[in-house]
């Protein structure tokens, strides 16, 4: 029987447990809207006649280093991509650190330094923060908070209320990669893999659509927590649109795909963390695809769905090879725990 009365870990998953924990509890105590499915990634917030975009997130991965990253890494990767995909150029981001006593000064120091080398990297500044130690009992290591602070393009106009049916989906690249090398660090999983996490900035990305391709650019998301799936739910939530995408053309790493079948996972509810997912005009999808295909991050972009017709029960269907049809629903709680 489900504890209805306590958090459980799936209330952190990014499924249809947090949209619950979000509308039920969070929002309503808060005075937020009432629709998690219409939330973005942060806040837009007008100043003086320039829009920055605001945005928080907290990192919990374990193990705290993993095959492409660390939770430093990914901690500034993570809000770098919060605001890019919000239309924004990132500038600066507070990180702050719950450490557990105990933690090796030597890892913290490689940890931190990593987080600095991704903020050059990415163009940020980390210019606040916050040092807590709590008992060695209280957490796995180290605790990640970050908030982040950029401006937005003048040629962004993105939000669910702009795709219309017709519209094109586009995948920059394969699924699953950050969420099965972080599982193949696990103890007590019993494989081993190559994979690397795919853990980079998206701004590069989110620049160049929107400098080729401005107000055509209508939404985009990257599927951490929840993955593709998630993301498409929202999206058919959001818009009260059907949302219809190819199976044979959503890119796949066979390494990832093969740990996934290995595992019993889903890859398309599989964490990602240098991945982006863009709603276009139908006029504008193929050379959106060419441009993002410009950078090796995107090299395997494609268009992987079509926006349909509005309805009262919207619906995302997944068309598989062999012509069947799969309705694809946001995960429940969560798969694949601790992993950004």
């Amino acid at each position: 029987m489900t504890d209805k009365e306590h958090i459980q870990l799936a209330h952190g998953g990014g499924g249809e447990l947090t949209a619950e924990l979000v509308e039920g509890v969070i929002l309503p105590a808060l005075g937020g809207p009432q629709r998690p499915g219409g939330l973005t990634d942060g806040a837009i917030v007008p100043v003086g006649g320039v829009k920055f975009a605001f945005t928080t997130d907290g990192y919990v991965v374990r193990p705290l280093e993993f095959p492409g990253g660390d939770i430093g890494k990914l901690a500034v990767i993570g809000t770098v991509n919060d605001l890019a995909v919000m239309g924004a150029r990132p500038l600066v981001m507070s990180l702050s650190l719950v450490i557990r006593e105990g933690l090796e000064i030597a890892l913290l120091g490689r940890l931190l330094k990593s987080a600095g080398r991704a903020a050059r990297e990415a163009g940020v500044s980390i210019v606040t923060g916050d040092t807590k130690v709590v008992e060695r009992d209280a957490s796995d290591g180290l605790v990640v908070t970050t908030a982040g602070i950029g401006v937005v393009s003048d040629k962004a106009a993105l939000g669910f209320h702009r795709v219309t049916a017709g519209d094109r989906i586009i995948l920059s690249g394969p699924l699953g990669e950050h969420a099965l090398a972080v599982m193949s660090q696990r103890r007590g999983l019993g494989f081993s893999s190559d994979l690397v996490s795919d853990c980079a900035s998206l701004a590069p990305l989110t620049a160049s659509l929107l400098e080729s391709f401005g107000e055509d650019v209508h939404f985009m998301r990257d599927p951490t927590r929840g993955g593709l799936a998630a993301v498409l739910a929202d999206l058919a939530e959001g818009t009260g649109r059907n949302v219809e995408v190819l199976e044979a053309a959503i890119p796949v790493n066979r390494a990832a795909r093969a740990a996934a079948e290995m595992l019993g996972l889903d890859l398309l509810a599989a964490a990602n963390e240098g991945k982006l997912i863009a709603v276009v005009a139908a006029s504008a999808a193929e050379r959106a695809v060419e441009t993002l295909a410009r950078h090796d991050m995107a090299a395997h972009a494609s268009v992987i769905g079509t926006v349909g017709e509005s309805s009262d029960n919207p619906l995302v269907e997944l068309l598989t090879p062999i012509g069947g049809r799969r309705i694809v629903q946001r995960p429940y709680g969560e798969e694949l725990p601790r992993i950004c």
